[in-house]
């Protein structure tokens, strides 16, 4: 199975509430969709969403990164090859992680493809089915409480709560909805990089003393301030998840050594794409540190590509925030993975399973 042709498309999906986080307000997905076309007729698929507060990534950029680096690099090449090609991906240029992921998402597809499988079957099996998290934007606290409860009458045992734009109104917020769903659900709390180290200690140790019970706490400080996370982890009993403070297996055993954060949250629009996924998974695991899979606002073909990675890295991944395709007025993805409220349920046909995708509009 050999690569001949890479093409590129578009594709946008409306959210069915806008999604709004201390960085960022956003009302619908937006995907650059890369498909590698093979001399068989297999098509490998993946995605790549514009997330430059994050990782610096435009559509532009992973359109022109694909076109120019990508593509020749990997016409003509065998699909057997993964490992050396995923190598000369990660090397081909520095940072453009989604632009990177995209195109290995698309490779791995393919790769379990040609030997009839589903991803997660060849990247080590594990459950089919998964349990996901959702999101709670940040808003008025009578909204946040009010989308809370549906997300619980919804079947969701587990709320992210996004926070990180007045810590004050935060603390209103977080203890107004942990009232509304107590018993019903368990609560994390994502700050998006909004608080310095003293709030977060402040807020949290606060919450604790009122007797609010946070599964964790993610990313409270900013990316590069380590030291401030550090801070935080010795001073409260709730765990502290890095997520923009990692991209790859240096960042995570910087901080595993620093004993800078409690969970590491993996994303592969952050790592670059699967390959790097997989080491850092393995990395936690001999450090016996936990791991959550999550996802940028994309499409469900990342969001599929990320389950499978982490149904085969259990139990070292042990929490899931993979809602995106719960928070779309539908999915344009037909085959693959299905999403039902909190339930994933990982298909059993050859790689990501894709049959075709609705609406996607192809790039000259």
């Amino acid at each position: 199975m050999k690569i001949v042709d890479v093409k590129l498309g578009m594709l946008r999906v409306p959210l069915v509430t806008p999604f709004k986080t201390a960085l960022r307000t956003v009302d619908a997905v937006e995907d650059v969709v890369v498909m590698l076309e093979t001399d068989t007729g297999h098509i490998g698929y993946g995605n790549a969403p514009a997330t430059a507060v994050i990782t610096g990534d435009t559509h532009g950029s992973v359109i022109e990164a694909v076109r120019t680096v990508f593509t020749p690099l990997l016409l003509g090449q065998s699909v057997a090859d993964l490992n050396r090609l995923t190598r000369q991906i990660q090397g081909a240029m520095i940072n453009n992680t989604s632009a990177k992921a995209a195109v290995e998402i698309a490779l791995y597809d393919l790769f379990a493809q040609s030997y009839k499988t589903p991803l997660y079957r060849i990247l080590g099996g594990g459950e089919s089915s998964l349990t996901t998290d959702i999101t709670i934007s940040v808003d008025y606290i009578d909204k946040m409480v009010a989308d809370a409860e549906s997300a619980v009458e919804r079947g969701f045992e587990i709320l992210k709560l996004k926070v990180g734009k007045d810590i004050g109104l935060d603390i209103e917020r977080i203890k107004a909805v942990y009232a509304a769903v107590k018993g019903r659900a368990l609560l994390r709390l994502d700050a998006n990089q909004g608080w310095s180290p003293k709030q977060a200690v402040l807020a949290i140790r606060g919450l604790e003393d009122a007797g609010v019970l946070l599964e964790l706490v993610e990313q409270p400080v900013k990316a590069n301030n380590l030291e401030g996370m550090h801070y935080i982890s010795e001073r409260v009993k709730t765990p502290i998840m890095a997520d923009e403070s990692i991209f790859g297996p240096h960042e995570v055993m910087d901080i595993i050594q620093r004993r800078a954060a409690d969970i590491i949250n993996i994303k592969l629009m952050k790592t670059g794409g699967i390959s790097n996924a997989l080491k850092i998974a393995d990395l936690a695991g001999l450090y016996d540190v936990e791991c959550m899979v999550g996802c940028m606002l994309e499409t469900s073909i990342g969001v599929s590509a990320a389950a499978h990675m982490a149904a085969a890295k259990a139990p070292v991944v042990s929490k899931l925030d993979l809602d995106v395709p719960s928070l779309c007025n539908f999915d344009p993805v037909v085959g693959g993975a299905t999403y039902k409220d909190a339930d994933i349920i990982l298909n059993e046909t050859p790689g990501l399973g894709i049959e075709h995708i609705e609406g996607l509009q192809l790039l000259a």
